[in-house]
């Protein structure tokens, strides 16, 4: 007959323990390295492909041609997004809107990008609504909360760059007013 022994093994309870607190740990560290690989998809696209790995995805695009699948012109889409050319930006951007007009199913995905290669192109207003837009369906979403993080900094930027300008222009135009002022009074 098994009976429990109402005495505990001093070293199976420490080896539990330390295995728990390992486990808890590891626990840990997986969540931070999840959060971790989450958050960079934003700066990701400041990292462009290499010219080989772009010209793959451009070369099955063009294989595909007239019949090119939505996953194709997703690949192909994404990476130029991602090339530090603005007109590649501006053809990849325009994929996107073509896969999000004709392919519901990937409506979801193509608003992260088109948020992003919004972004990236400097278009704040349309990269914002598009986020906005995911944002709405999956609030909790990181990758949408991270860029719309990086949209309201570069807005800020450049709307203080443009009021440190026109406060320039101001200046300036009242300075040589007063000059011009000036200089007709004394004649």
């Amino acid at each position: 007959m098994f009976t429990l022994s109402t005495h505990t093994n001093p070293d199976l309870y420490s080896t539990s323990s330390r295995l728990l607190n390992f486990e808890s740990q590891l626990s840990e560290k997986v969540a931070a390295a999840d959060m971790a690989f989450v958050l960079p998809d934003a700066a990701d696209a400041d990292s462009p492909l290499k010219a080989d790995e772009l010209q793959v995805l451009r070369a099955q695009y063009e294989k595909e041609g007239y019949y090119v699948g939505v996953q194709t012109k997703f690949n192909y889409a994404w990476g130029l997004i991602k090339s530090s050319s603005r007109s590649e930006q501006q053809e990849g951007v325009r994929l996107l809107s073509d896969i999000f007009r004709n392919a519901p199913e990937r409506r979801r995905e193509c608003l992260y990008y088109l948020a992003l290669g919004n972004y990236k192109l400097g278009n704040y207003a349309e990269a914002r609504r598009y986020n906005d837009l995911l944002l709405d369906h999956e609030p909790v979403n990181l990758q949408a909360s991270s860029l719309r993080g990086l949209i309201d900094d570069k807005v800020a930027k450049e709307g203080l760059m443009g009021v440190a300008i026109l406060s320039g222009v101001a200046i300036a135009a009242g300075v040589v007013g007063g000059m011009l002022f000036k200089g007709a009074k004394r004649r």
